[in-house]
């Protein structure tokens, strides 16, 4: 059964009083949580390292949001050649099958909206509004992913120019492995829109989440592996960029990588990945999203003050 239309997922109303005490329990219930250690995720395993990553509350700098076990690159390798294993069956999953998962992922997200929220208030500082819109986002990109993917893998023949004496066709298949090196700043929507528009095309990943909001995208694992993901096919591998993020950029198996961040980073990530590797036999695709900021042109508006409100907002807001 076809999905329905999208629609973006509604952004909470914290002027009702049982929305405001549901947020205030989630933030309670977070805070009670916070300090924990946890593990890499690879292959479907934990792997637990003595080398840590602390991630900090950077409104309360001396809370410790959590403990992250950090890769080098013999476990960068490890969930590399995870991911390529897991390629072969992930990839022939029917499309359905692949959908179905993202659509019950976006339920549980759904389902879990206030904790993530309080999670994100806790780890990178957003207010609850701000926060609330980050995992509505997340929620979107999911369901927009899947509906799109419905389209391309599951929507007939596709178009192609007719040519006489000629029968032509068009199919869309997966790449490979993808590396995701998602920003601080989005720290669950652009994690789970880079991951999940990967993943639902058939695509595995090595996620190297940003080091200021593992805990974010440890949680997207999780509810992604909670929705029947299988082991592998997401591979939860935190770390530095020194000791993992060139390695993997420039390793003979990546097929693809996806990052935001800053212009210097994705410049150097566009240079390393132009360079072909010994065994490599594709060019690798890079999608950088760098350094950008708000770019707006106002027209003859009739609400000019809303209109210069919704710029500052977007400017300056987080």
């Amino acid at each position: 059964m076809p999905l329905s239309a999208f629609s973006n997922e509604a952004l909470t109303d914290f002027s009702t009083p049982k929305n405001r005490a549901a947020m205030d329990a989630a933030l309670a219930n977070v805070k009670s949580q916070l300090g924990q250690d946890h593990p890499l995720r690879i292959g479907g395993e934990n792997i637990t390292t003595s080398d840590k990553l602390t991630s900090l509350n950077p409104s309360r700098p001396s809370e410790v949001v959590g403990k992250f076990s950090k890769a080098d690159q013999a476990l960068a390798e490890k969930a590399m050649q995870a991911a390529v294993v897991a390629f072969d069956a992930w990839s022939r999953t029917p499309a359905a099958e692949r959908i179905a998962i993202m659509v019950r992922a976006a339920d549980i997200m759904r389902q879990r909206k206030h904790e993530l929220s309080a999670w994100m208030v806790h780890e990178v500082g957003k207010r609850v509004p701000e926060a609330d819109a980050d995992t509505a986002e997340a929620i979107d990109f999911i369901e927009y992913y899947a509906r799109h993917a419905e389209a391309l893998f599951t929507g007939g023949d596709k178009r192609v120019t007719p040519i006489a004496g000629e029968r032509n066709e068009m199919r869309y298949i997966p790449l490979g492995v993808g590396l995701v090196i998602p920003p601080w700043n989005f720290p669950l929507a652009i994690t789970t829109g880079m991951a999940v528009a990967s993943l639902v095309c058939g695509n595995t990943v090595v996620l190297k989440p940003s080091s200021d909001s593992p805990t974010m995208a440890y949680l997207m694992c999780e509810i992604l592996e909670a929705a029947g993901l299988p082991g592998g096919v997401l591979n939860f591998c935190p770390g530095s960029g020194a000791a993992i993020g060139d390695y993997l950029v420039t390793h003979p198996k990546t097929r693809f990588i996806a990052f935001t961040g800053s212009k210097e980073v994705g410049l150097r990530i566009n240079e390393l990945a132009a360079k072909p590797q010994k065994g490599q036999i594709w060019i690798k695709r890079v999608v950088a999203e760098m350094g950008g900021k708000d770019a707006m042109v106002i027209d003859d508006v009739k609400d000019l003050d809303r209109a210069v409100e919704a710029v500052t907002v977007a400017a300056f807001g987080y």
